[in-house]
């Protein structure tokens, strides 16, 4: 095997780059042994079956996601950021446009008045995941989140697919929110949301509304970005304090125009209806995870990680419960909008200047989820080519502002593609089955973390773990298929969270806990993450057949590049770092310097 200084993985195409300045090569893209020439690539081909069982197999470890991964980058991103910083990155990457237009499809369609219930019950599955994700973000503060989280603890394949399908989710979400940026400030400038676009009816339906203006936000998101992610956080912290503002004044604007007597009917779809309600409005609270990729860049994970949040979190929950209490106060849930529902609120109340405010806020929500958005995706897109799992070349940390430029700019690049043409209609809930399955492998990644350790856990407590996560996955997938099968009757329940409970119930005390948390760790372990994995699978179950074939395609898709190309890469680069590794401990023993 030639040596990793000759032709790549050593150098990794990244002190290339520095001294070939801007110009692109093969080796910035696909440095490792295996695509030096045919010849190597048919070999690396011969032993797919041998490769796949040693990625499948073999798990990453903290001390290698937290050293030699960062090392792959060349320089180190700035540690810059604080608890405060957090708390209104997250406040800003979730409290987007989604509280404008899901509040009032979920109040006249699914829940009425009791709204606020399904945004309690959407805000507290969604925290159980917050949870799970600031005790990995605390343990490993690294860029990749959730990616290096996986790799740890599900391996390399898993990662990869999870990895896949969060870039995908950043890619849509991003978009989507700048496409939606356009009709608000549309709105804001008194036109209709499509008068800023360009009809070209030669193209395809869903495609040919051009969106330039969805464009240049990204773009001007991106270069704040790529700058400075300290002035960024100040930006974002501005913006959403303004926010937060908007969202005071709506509520209290809103309030003085309540009537008590919309109230009286306050459950008009029954139980199922808060449930499905619930289902929707989950995805309100989407963006959390793209904070705890900001590990690399915190002061005191420790500390500021968990107060970031989960602060940002619970705050963003009871907001969002007041506006929906409010919008129900002021409509009866019949004439409510399911469009622009604070709005037509406002001015069926006779408040119409108000809807200047409600169009305001909207627009700095979506700006912030912008900027939270392209940093987060950045960062996983950056880990996640420390791996080769993606080209090398965009692992590079600039020196100058610690920031990954290369990362951000080609991520900036596929947004506007994507923002420019499509309306993401078909695409939406494809991004709700890939954000939930992401929340769902991280829940089970907690419980393995907790309860497996290599050379630790005995034969029988592992063999028990596997069969009670299991049974814990089986009966959560039954609760979801029978929601979507029999919503109207409940004797299924009575068995399938009966499985689930003492499948909980059976791991809690018949299996050891093989690891601790150092700094900060989840409470009632296993029964937080056990739940959140029931409710994301049955949270996904309310999701239309259509889309679940598609995510399937979309894996496939995945499957075969990671067969073609991701596996070969990663493979010669997890072996390069355990040479590595293996020659540095032989010098230290040389040397006398092991303990």
């Amino acid at each position: 095997m030639a040596s990793g200084t000759e032709n790549g993985i050593g150098a990794l195409g990244i002190d290339g780059l520095k001294k070939r300045g801007s110009f692109w090569k093969k080796e910035d893209f696909l440095p490792e042994e295996s695509f030096q020439n045919w010849g190597n690539y048919v070999k690396a081909l011969s032993n797919t079956k041998t490769r796949l069982k040693d990625r499948l197999l073999t798990r990453s470890k903290d001390c290698i996601e937290l050293h030699e991964m960062r090392a792959q980058s060349e320089h180190e991103m700035k540690k810059n950021l604080n608890w405060w910083d957090l708390l209104w990155f997250g406040i800003g990457a979730v409290m987007g446009a989604g509280i404008f237009v899901l509040t009032g499809q979920a109040a006249r369609n699914n829940a009425g008045p009791a709204v606020v219930i399904s945004y309690l019950i959407a805000g507290i599955s969604a925290l159980l995941s917050v949870l799970c994700y600031t005790e990995f973000a605390v343990e490993l503060p690294v860029a990749g989140g959730s990616f290096a989280y996986l790799r740890v603890e599900l391996g390399d394949f898993v990662a990869y697919i999870a990895a896949g399908n969060i870039l995908f989710q950043y890619i849509v979400s991003g978009a989507s929110v700048a496409r939606s940026w356009t009709s608000y400030f549309a709105t804001l400038c008194n036109h209709s949301p499509d008068d800023f676009r360009i009809n070209v009816s030669s193209i395809a339906e869903g495609y040919n509304h051009l969106d330039p203006i969805a464009i240049g936000i990204s773009i001007a998101v991106a270069i704040g970005a790529c700058l400075s992610v300290k002035g960024s956080s100040r930006f974002n912290s501005i913006a959403t304090i303004l926010h937060i503002i908007v969202m005071i004044f709506i509520v209290v604007a809103g309030l003085t125009k309540a009537n008590p007597a919309n109230y009286d009917t306050f459950v008009p779809y029954g139980i199922p209806g808060v449930f499905t309600a619930s289902a929707v409005l989950f995805f309100a609270y989407v963006g959390f995870d793209g904070v705890a990729t900001l590990g690399e860049e915190t002061k005191n994970p420790g500390r500021d990680i968990p107060i970031g949040l989960i602060g940002s979190m619970t705050i963003t929950i009871v907001t969002y419960c007041l506006l929906a209490a409010t919008l129900c106060l002021m409509q009866p849930y019949t004439q409510i909008d399911a469009d622009a529902p604070f709005t037509i609120a406002f001015e069926a109340v006779g408040m119409k200047w108000a809807k200047y405010f409600v169009a305001f806020g909207a627009l700095k929500g979506m700006t912030t989820v912008l900027l939270a958005n392209v940093i987060g995706q950045a960062r996983y897109f950056t880990h996640i080519a420390r791996t080769h799992m993606a080209p090398p070349l965009l692992a590079v940390i600039n020196e100058k502002t610690g920031t990954p430029m290369n990362a951000t700019i080609i991520m900036t690049v596929a947004n506007s593609i994507v923002a420019f043409f499509t309306s993401l209609d078909v695409l939406a809930n494809l991004l709700s089955i890939a954000t939930l399955f992401i929340f769902t492998l991280v829940a089970i990644a907690l419980i393995v973390r907790r309860y497996y350790a290599t050379g630790e856990t005995s034969n029988a407590d592992r063999n028990k773990l596997i069969g009670f996560l299991v049974l814990i996955i089986g009966s959560s997938i039954a609760t979801a298929a029978y929601w979507a099968a029999s919503k109207d009757h409940w004797i299924g329940y009575i068995v399938t969270v009966t499985v689930w409970f003492l499948a909980t119930l059976g791991l809690n005390f018949t299996v050891k806990q093989a690891k601790k948390p150092q700094l900060w760790g989840v409470p009632l372990v296993p029964w937080l993450p056990s739940a959140s994995i029931a409710i994301n699978v049955f949270i996904m179950g309310s999701i239309d057949g259509p889309s679940f074939v598609r995510f399937s395609v979309w894996t496939l898709l995945l499957l075969i590049y990671y067969l073609l190309v991701a596996l070969h890469a990663s493979y010669d680069a997890a072996k390069e770092i355990e040479r590595k590794a293996e020659a540095t401990q032989a010098t230290n023993i040389e040397a006398g310097t092991t303990k």
